[in-house]
């Protein structure tokens, strides 16, 4: 049942299944449609975030493929090059998505829209996780997934009823979950930024609950899926639309993997299709060789996997039960045996770290050969309870710079100078040129080596000030 503020009639349009005052009705009644503009904005931090090619997406694709049935949409995406325009007269509706990272940019985007008396929709993480901030810059923030409330919110904008926020009291089952039309995305003329990975989704949401992790807040601690054929006809569509079956995909779901069952009957069905495909992932049973091997075998090129921490006290104090450390080898053994690469993410800036656990991790990259180790900096997100947790200590509440790689607080057991020093050179050392190479050593030559020596010419760049 969707959250609403008023009844409708259930009445049966005559010839039709519409019902009188569903939005599809109301639709109806217009003498044109409503335009909207839906707005990725480009985050201006200055670290390697929106550069290169960046993934098409698929949330906003969602929103469009929703919104497209009633109205009349277009969408931009300012990461590949398109241009927000400043006067929006020629647009109803203005919807705009936002991190926390590009907040101030989705605040100014809307500030000015309300000025030209459009309709403003905030939507994303950052909206949701500071709903009382987020209203200031717009008439309705969307709290969380927008398909739980979109009947409520489509009628109220067709009758211009507008609420300062929408919120459902219950969450949709993904049954309901459309095919995504990319063509909204693809049809840009610069089109050509976005990555040929497919983004895909078969889950929603993460009953783990780590503490500093906006997941539990934006879609609730339940854990959703859509039925495993519907997944695959979407990806049936890709490799019909793009005339071949070695399309790669990207799972863009938060943990793929929590419910064992559904995850591995999802990729015994896709070791018959032929696709290839990558996703992020937790640890909850990676441990277990079978594992491994259905995923080399359905087409995995690439686990991303947050192994945050060699601490144990610091992955109790994020809650992260599902890492344990004494499996950590095995995991990456397991993957390697079936020729899965392994994007390896780890934190620093805990309160329980200090100058050892760099270079603990350093030995457990290079000791194990992760090909792509990514490194950042604890970031207590608003909204999360690490946010409230840390907020007396926090440097600074300046959003642009909340992108995992800024320094927010100075752990208790290294200053912050020595924090950075050893950051920096933890990078720098992985990713010289001769570490790359026993580490990618009997590696396919592919893109993942190409990430490597970027990272090789950024790092060496590196400089404290660049943190701070």
């Amino acid at each position: 049942m969707l959250a609403t503020d008023h009844n409708t009639t259930g009445i049966t349009y005559p010839h039709n299944d519409v019902t009188l005052e569903s939005p599809e009705w109301l639709a109806t009644q217009q003498t044109t449609k409503k335009k909207w503009l839906l707005i990725q904005p480009k985050s201006s931090t200055s670290i390697m975030v929106d550069s290169g090619t960046v993934s098409m997406p698929l949330n906003l694709i969602m929103v469009a493929t929703l919104a497209g049935k009633l109205f009349d949409v277009t969408l931009i995406d300012e990461r590949t090059g398109d241009k927000i325009p400043e006067d929006f007269s020629g647009y109803d509706v203005i919807g705009i998505t936002s991190r926390t990272l590009n907040a101030n940019k989705a605040y100014s985007i809307g500030d000015n829209a309300l000025a030209q008396n459009k309709i403003v929709l905030l939507g994303g993480v950052h909206p949701t996780m500071l709903l009382d901030e987020a209203t200031q810059h717009c008439t309705s923030v969307i709290y969380g997934e927008i398909e739980s409330i979109w009947n409520e919110l489509a009628s109220d904008i067709l009758r211009g009823t507008m609420k300062s926020s929408y919120r459902a009291a219950e969450l949709l089952p993904m049954t309901t979950m459309q095919r995504p039309d990319f063509s909204y995305a693809l049809n840009s003329k610069n089109a050509k930024r976005y990555s040929s990975r497919i983004p895909v989704l078969a889950t929603k949401g993460c009953p783990v609950g780590c503490n500093f992790c906006t997941t539990p807040t934006v879609y609730g601690k339940s854990f959703r899926y859509r039925d495993i054929d519907l997944v695959l006809d979407e990806m049936k569509y890709h490799q019909e639309r793009m005339g071949k079956k070695e399309v790669t995909f990207s799972f863009m779901d938060d943990n793929i993997s929590f419910r064992p069952q559904y995850f591995l009957e999802l990729l015994e069905e896709m070791t018959k299709i032929g696709v290839r495909w990558n996703a992020n992932i937790s640890m909850n049973f990676l441990h277990k060789p079978e594992v491994a091997e259905i995923a080399g075998r359905s087409g995995c090129d690439l686990m991303s996997i947050g192994f945050e921490s060699l601490n144990p006290d610091t992955l109790k104090s994020m809650n992260k039960g599902s890492n344990r450390i004494q499996n950590y080898s095995s995991v990456v053994g397991n993957l390697h045996n079936y020729s899965v690469a392994i994007q390896a993410y780890f934190m620093f800036g805990f309160d329980d770290d200090n100058e050892k656990s760099f270079q603990a991790t350093y030995d457990f990259i290079m000791e194990n050969k992760i090909e792509f180790p990514v490194f950042s900096l604890v970031t207590p997100f608003p909204g999360t309870p690490y946010f409230e947790e840390i907020k007396p200590r926090i440097r600074h509440f300046e959003w642009d710079k909340y992108d995992t790689y800024h320094y927010m607080f100075e752990p208790k057991n290294m200053s912050g100078e020595k924090l950075l020093d050893n950051f920096i050179k933890l990078q720098q050392e992985v990713y010289k040129k001769k570490a790359i190479l026993k580490r990618m050593q009997g590696k396919p030559l592919n893109w993942i080596w190409l990430a490597n020596y970027a990272m090789h010419n950024f790092t060496k760049q590196l400089k404290p000030e660049v943190f701070l």
